[in-house]
């Protein structure tokens, strides 16, 4: 531990980082969970993610059951970039509705931002079998599948 001496009283030994504003408090958003999640999916809209992920997660651990707060979470955890966690939030709602061809979709494209290429081939082509009018689907899938040509060629 790291103590200084305060000047006027040199045998005096102070808290470390004393003169620093004390921490906030652990504040829970004002509102309730459904103003939450609609703050959080405007924050994200808006083109804020990582905001959108503090505020949502408030809302996953009072619904931790609720899929489209898990969706809005996973949304949020892939535009800012957290791509792992994306993963884990997406796991958990195709875990819950493997037909969530969305699910399936984020899924895949958050696993190919891991480097899971297979993986990201599986749920992209499971996203692009359930839902074939969705263009955006099927042409992730061939981007996978031509990362995974390349990579084993």
């Amino acid at each position: 531990m790291v103590y200084r001496h305060d000047d006027d009283d040199p045998g005096a030994a102070a808290r470390p980082y004393e003169d620093l504003p004390p921490p906030p408090p652990d504040v829970t958003p004002v509102g309730e969970v459904y103003d939450w999640y609609i703050r959080g999916v405007e924050l994200l809209e808006s083109g804020n993610p990582e905001a959108a992920v503090a505020l949502i997660t408030h809302a996953v651990e009072a619904e931790p059951r609720s899929r489209s707060v898990r969706e809005a979470l996973a949304r949020a955890q892939f535009d800012a970039g957290m791509y792992p966690d994306a993963v884990v939030s997406f796991e958990w709602i195709v875990s819950v509705d493997p037909a969530d061809d969305y699910a399936q979709f984020g899924l895949g494209l958050a696993a190919a931002k891991t480097g899971d290429i297979t993986g990201a081939v599986q749920h992209l082509a499971l996203a692009a079998a359930m839902r074939p009018d969705i263009t955006h689907y099927s042409t992730a899938l061939r981007g996978a599948r031509a990362v995974l040509h390349d990579q084993r060629t």
